[in-house]
């Protein structure tokens, strides 16, 4: 399920960065500057650089993956909150259709993902033969006991 999840989360990024491409690839200098886009374009033309909204760019250090099943399915459940919370924000601001729309495929997209990852964490806790699972790493510590 994750692979799935992954490899379209890679085709949100690529609809992003084409709407992204869409709105600057005929920018002129005086728009540029006017926009407030000048900074970047020094640094990366209208090519599309993955950044936050702040400038920090994108890492891998963005993801979060400790081994354990539901840390890692919990965090999973928290990003796809906070995606659809940018796509909340953006469509606030946002007022062109073409933009809009996309946008809230997108954000319709994680609401699904947070709906699968809840599923599956609930798969992982029916799965366990122990009374407090958050105790328990269920990857490694099959006894139900870590202090061993």
């Amino acid at each position: 399920m994750e692979n799935n999840i992954g490899t379209e989360e890679l085709a949100h990024l690529e609809m992003i960065c084409t709407i992204v491409h869409q709105l600057t690839r005929d920018l002129t200098p005086e728009q540029v500057k006017k926009s407030g886009f000048g900074a970047y374009y020094v640094d990366h033309t209208a090519g599309v650089w993955p950044q936050a909204a702040s400038g920090v760019p994108f890492s891998a250090a963005t993801f979060q993956s400790v081994g354990d099943p539901i840390t890692d399915l919990s965090e999973d459940l928290a990003a796809e909150q906070k995606a659809r919370t940018t796509y909340d924000n953006l469509l606030r601001l946002i007022d062109d259709p073409d933009v809009r729309e996309p946008l809230k495929f997108l954000r319709e997209r994680e609401i699904v993902h947070f709906q699968r990852f809840g599923e599956a964490l609930r798969i992982v806790q029916d799965h366990l033969d122990s009374k407090n699972f958050y105790a328990i790493n269920p990857a490694f510590d099959h006894s139900g006991n870590c202090n061993k």
